[in-house]
């Protein structure tokens, strides 16, 4: 039987042997999906929980183009309390929500505009179409979900966010935007079987809501995926000592400049590359490492550059193409990779350093996905678009 853990170290791991008895709904990537939206959600100035639930619903399907659908009988799902005064609510924020959702066929879907998801820069949900997709139909699941679906409000989008913290292995944190009134139903999670355990900081998914968490490694087949075609080298190590925290790395987003996370969340969302956020964190919290390379290195790239006597100008063609259809520079192995380059690590480095060095490419220091055109490059008439030339800074690459 359930019981209320006294203490977070009390929360214990998924039990042996227990069966997974439904698909992961969500990806590592789309689970960070999720919890951007949530964030976005618990930002907007609404009085309840009836409106945050209706927001979380709709935002997501406005994510692309601003324009999302709805339907009476969509808003009739969700069970609210107060479904007009949501509405109204949300029409308070400027968004364009039509009477037809109350008056209409319910089963007509109703478009509904949001302001801030139109935007063309600075847009909160900067996610890709599969992304988008994932993370609504995941919405709905969890909030239909049959021990949280007769619960109010307040209960289902609970569920949201303590799903949307919870590992493969059940654990989950309670998160520090959870609004109180959500944490107040807590206890109706326990009690009705949405949570195994709960302590003040942390919990435990029950078992049969396991395929909701959106905290989880990527497996073998979605890292490979992640790959650019041909290219068999596995996810670079990881920094020794580096362990990924949801947290710690949404304060380290929130203490950076805003162009450092303008350019941190193009790459993070990055529908092209969907690198799994663990990666991307790594990349730019832990610490750079000097490379030393040997004289069978240097041997090698001399060999190498005599067969590529075009590199630089590939080079520097390679990341303005790369930059329109990713909105961010390629890191040292999707710029070798893209040009089918095909050598070993460390020849990698070597040779996107000579091309650093020759002024054909140039970076941001120590900023990751920066790689851009460098002098040698434009004085051959090889530039950025103006509109992400001029958004470079001291701080982060465009």
């Amino acid at each position: 039987m359930p019981k209320i853990a006294s203490s977070p170290s009390s929360v214990s791991t998924v039990p042996a042997g227990s069966p997974q008895t439904l698909p992961f709904l969500l990806t590592s990537q789309q689970g960070e999906a999720a919890r951007t939206l949530l964030r976005y959600v618990a930002s907007l100035k609404l009085p309840g929980p009836d409106a945050q639930l209706v927001a979380a619903v709709v935002a997501i399907r406005a994510a692309r183009g601003g324009v999302g659908n709805l339907t009476g009988t969509d808003l009739s799902a969700l069970r609210l309390g107060d479904a007009r005064g949501a509405v109204d609510a949300l029409r308070g924020l400027g968004w364009q929500m039509d009477d037809a959702l109350f008056d209409g066929d319910p089963a007509t879907p109703v478009p509904i505009t949001v302001p801030d998801l139109a935007r063309e820069t600075g847009h909160p949900l900067p996610f890709g179409k599969n992304v988008r997709s994932r993370v609504s139909g995941w919405t709905t699941k969890t909030v239909s979900a049959k021990p949280v679906k007769k619960l109010p409000p307040a209960a289902r989008l609970a569920g949201l966010f303590v799903a949307a913290y919870s590992t493969s292995k059940l654990i989950g944190q309670i998160p520090p935007d959870l609004p109180e009134i959500c944490r107040a139903t807590l206890p109706d999670l326990l009690r009705k079987g949405f949570l195994a355990e709960l302590s003040e900081e942390r919990c435990r998914l029950d078992p049969a809501v396991r395929h909701l968490s959106g905290m989880r490694p990527p497996t073998p087949e979605e890292q490979a995926a992640k790959l650019p075609e041909g290219d068999t080298e596995a996810v670079r190590p990881s920094t020794p000592g580096f362990q990924f925290n949801v947290d710690a790395w949404a304060q380290w987003k929130r203490t950076a400049t805003p162009a450092l996370r303008r350019h941190v969340e193009s790459v993070e969302y990055c529908a092209v590359c969907a690198l799994p956020p663990e990666q991307v964190a790594e990349a730019f919290m832990a610490p750079g490492r000097p490379e030393f390379f040997s004289k069978n290195v240097k041997a090698a790239y001399g060999e190498w550059k005599n067969a590529h006597p075009d590199r630089g100008l590939l080079a520097a063609e390679f990341t303005v193409a790369f930059r329109a259809e990713h909105g961010h520079g390629p890191s040292y192995r999707q710029l070798c990779s893209g040009l089918g380059w095909d050598v070993k690590h460390s020849l990698r480095g070597f040779i996107v350093g000579r091309l650093l060095a020759n002024e054909w490419l140039t970076d941001t220091s120590s900023v990751p996905w920066t790689l851009r055109p460098g002098k040698a490059a434009q004085a051959e008439g090889i530039v950025l678009p103006k509109a992400r030339s001029s958004a470079v800074s001291a701080h982060a690459g465009p």
